[in-house]
Order: C-alpha cells, then sequence, then structure tokens
C-alpha cells in the first residue's frame, strides 16, 4: 500500500522530493492507514524509480542538489491499479490484541488486565491524535477527514469493547472468590 500513498502523493504534489513526501505522510497522520517506517518509504520511493513509475528530476535549491520526482505515464497507470486493487477490497480488522485473547482464560486475570488497561490508553492516546487532527488541521481533504472520522470512531468503540472486557475479568474474579 506505500507504492499508492506515494504515487498518490506525488500526483497532489509533483516535483516534490523524498523527505517531502514523508512528512507528508507523518503531517497528514498516514500512520492510521498503513504501518510504515523512514525505512519502508525509501525502500519503495527506490522500487518505484526502478520500476519507472516516477522519475528523478535533480534540481539545484539554494546551494544543494534535490532530487525531486514526478510521476511517469507508467507510473499513472499503476497508481490507476492500486486505486482499484484496495479501493474494491473488504477486510476484517485486525487487532494484534486479538491473538492475545485466543488464550486469555490461560493467563493470570491480573495480567491480563494490566494488558486491557494498556490497550484502553494506547487507544484513548489515538484517539486525542485523531481529535487535534480533526480540530487543528483545516487543510485535511474532505475524504481523508471522513477516513480520520470513521478511525475515531473504531477506537471509541474498541475503548468500550476493553472497558467491557475489564468488567467482564472483574465478575469473574467476584464469583470465582469463595464465600466466607
Amino acid at each position: 500500500m506505500i507504492p499508492l500513498l506515494i504515487l498518490g502523493l506525488i500526483k497532489q504534489n509533483p516535483g516534490s522530493y523524498g523527505y517531502e513526501l514523508l512528512a507528508l505522510m507523518e503531517e497528514r497522520h498516514y500512520k492510521y492507514i498503513i504501518n510504515f517506517t523512514k525505512g519502508s518509504f525509501y525502500y519503495n520511493l527506490q522500487q518505484l524509480e526502478e520500476k519507472q513509475y516516477i522519475k528523478k528530476i535533480d534540481q539545484l535549491d539554494n546551494t544543494r542538489e534535490t532530487h525531486n520526482y514526478i510521476i511517469t505515464e507508467l507510473g499513472d497507470k499503476e497508481f490507476e491499479k492500486l486505486m482499484y486493487k484496495y479501493g474494491s477490497k473488504t477486510e476484517y480488522v485486525n487487532l494484534s490484541f486479538y491473538a492475545a485473547m485466543l488464550f486469555a482464560n490461560e493467563y493470570k486475570n491480573e495480567e491480563l488486565t494490566k494488558l486491557i488497561e494498556m490497550q484502553i490508553e494506547q487507544t484513548k492516546q489515538k484517539v486525542f491524535l485523531l481529535e487535534q487532527s480533526l480540530e487543528h488541521n483545516n487543510t485535511i481533504p474532505t475524504y481523508f477527514r471522513k477516513m480520520l472520522e470513521n478511525s475515531r470512531s473504531h477506537h471509541l468503540v474498541n475503548i468500550q469493547w476493553f472497558e467491557g472486557l475489564l468488567e467482564d475479568i472483574k465478575n469473574k474474579s467476584e464469583t470465582a472468590k469463595p464465600i466466607d
């Protein structure tokens, strides 16, 4: 999916150099859409150039040379292909936490409680960052704003789910205690 993001950004910002594109991905919080690192970004940028989907245009910027990129005709075709590939796909929502939940009954309640509390705090932090972006960034394109709102809604539902899990653990512990 990183190639789609890079090609789309170059279409929106022709002549940008790599660091500008990466900064846009971070500024626009694309991490909510896909996991990426600086290394994976530059690897994909290099791959797109090798496949001739993008073309490097060297420019002199004040005293240094920059490697700016434009999309090629072949890159436009790849962009169209990737838009269809990812735009027509529906996937399950997967949290890595789900794997841990498979064995929750085999884990100590106290430790499971700590894990769930961690999930709640991390998810609340994600909601906070999403709300900050939505409230303070008026340059977010409409469709991306809708995506961020959808992501926030999912995270809010997850917080309710995590809190319900904590309640279940509490109730399970209370029913398992011997009566005096």
